[in-house]
């Protein structure tokens, strides 16, 4: 059995997004309002403000920046990044109504 391409990036490119707080640019893709993909790369992890605090505490991880997750919530809002979703979702609420 051949395996089937993946093209979800062909169709739909990652978007560059810059963190509101610290700047860190990350690449970003949203396939629903509750699911968002990130690419992070090297000099964003370094430029990240949240990160040194998140690997403070013993055995901490990092699992994500909040200032960057609401700078790409609101990016999708402003219609900078594109919701997969909702292009198939013709009967789609207002994403401001959102919030």
């Amino acid at each position: 059995m051949a395996l089937r391409p993946d093209n979800r990036l062909l169709e739909a490119p990652m978007t560059p997004v810059d963190c509101a707080l610290c700047g860190a640019r990350v690449e970003a893709r949203k396939s629903s309002w509750e699911q968002t993909s990130v690419q992070w790369h090297a000099d964003a992890l370094a430029a990240c403000a949240e990160r040194p605090v998140a690997a403070a505490g013993a055995g901490a991880v990092f699992t994500g920046c909040r200032t960057l997750k609401r700078t790409i919530g609101e990016a999708a809002v402003q219609g900078r990044i594109r919701v997969r979703s909702e292009e198939a979702d013709s009967t789609r609420e207002d994403p401001a109504a959102r919030g």
